[in-house]
């Protein structure tokens, strides 16, 4: 399990940080996606038909969040299914980032389901219309009860994992709706009984969408590379250069390929090393500290004995070598 510190309401990776509750293996977790689908694929039916029976928007907007889940699950299921996929001479890095991809459609999905349920409760509460109080509250159990079976199959995920939290959260959020039309429907008979319903579809609606532009600006950094959210580079580099002294660690770039695969480069002075040899033992040494207590997958570093002329913490670009000018017309650049 992590030890991480609490930092403004999120989880921060601190040098104490060593490792992950990674959950079930693959094969376990692909078994709980596909239950989780089952299962959701059986409730979008029942919550279709008893919505259109009872009238209930609420329970449609559950129906549309419940299919939505069946898609999420499949997509998540698609992608883990890529991302064990060997690296290839084109594709280095292998196809983990097909799982970060899938979390941030399943996370715009979430989004146009959210809006367009919305649209239609407003609708209603304007117009609100009687709804079938006992149709609606024994689809709505049957629901909620299958909701919480499906977070159950998914709550032990690797916390990196942003693929298979975008389905949990999917399934999280649906026990919430199912909930509310649980209520909705109890109250169903009563003078508000009408404007509930609708009400309650608003109100998951905007509970979905909290969690889901969260999950699309996590997703979104990922794909432009940027360091995962709550690791503090400048106490990386600190962490290193306490333990190592002179192997001070500038120029750092970090970012993740796909889920819990941490990638990091950086160049480290080697003040003292006397041959090669040594060079190599101490980066190694390196690269083993960066594994065990900050999860770096793989690290690149570029020894120095001398600092280089950009030795801030992230390093510039600028220094890049330019490009060769080009030659005049009428001069080859080959033999003759």
């Amino acid at each position: 399990m992590s030890l991480a510190s609490k930092e403004e309401g999120r989880t921060v990776r601190t040098a104490a940080s060593h490792g992950h509750d990674h959950g079930p293996g693959d094969g376990a977790m692909d078994a709980r996606l596909w239950a989780s689908a089952g299962l959701n694929t059986a409730i979008t039916a029942a919550e279709v038909v008893g919505g259109l029976a009872s009238g209930s928007v609420s329970l449609l907007s559950d129906a549309a969040h419940n299919a939505s889940d069946v898609m999420a699950v499949v997509l998540a299921l698609w992608a883990r299914r890529l991302g064990r996929r060997p690296a290839t001479a084109r594709h280095t890095y292998g196809f983990r980032r097909a799982e970060v991809m899938a979390a941030l459609a399943n996370a715009v999905t979430l989004i146009v389901v959210s809006a367009l349920i919305a649209r239609e409760a407003v609708q209603r509460l304007f117009h609100p219309e009687p709804v079938a109080r006992g149709v609606m509250l024994a689809v709505a159990l049957v629901a909620f009860a299958a909701n919480v079976g499906s977070v159950f199959l998914l709550r032990r995920h690797d916390e990196d994992d942003v693929n298979v939290k975008s389905a949990f959260l999917h399934m999280a959020q649906d026990a919430l709706a199912s909930l509310a039309v649980v209520a909705a429907a109890l109250l169903a008979n009563t003078a508000v009984g009408p404007w509930v319903d609708p009400a309650a579809a608003i109100l998951v609606g905007i509970v979905v969408l909290r969690s889901a532009v969260a999950l699309v600006w996590e997703t979104v950094s990922t794909l432009l590379e940027g360091a995962p959210a709550g690791l503090d580079v400048e106490e990386l580099a600190a962490s290193v250069a306490t333990a190592f002294g002179e192997g001070r660690l500038h120029h750092v770039h970090v970012w993740q390929a796909g889920p819990g695969q941490l990638l990091l480069t950086g160049h480290v002075t080697v003040d003292g090393a006397e041959n090669a040899a040594s060079v190599q033992k101490r980066l190694g040494e390196i690269k083993t500290f960066l594994h065990e207590r900050w999860d770096v997958s793989h690290a690149t570093l570029e020894p120095e004995a001398t600092p280089c002329e950009t030795n801030g913490l992230l390093g510039s670009w600028e220094g890049a070598p330019a490009p060769a000018p080009a030659k005049p017309d009428g001069v080859s650049g080959g033999k003759s």
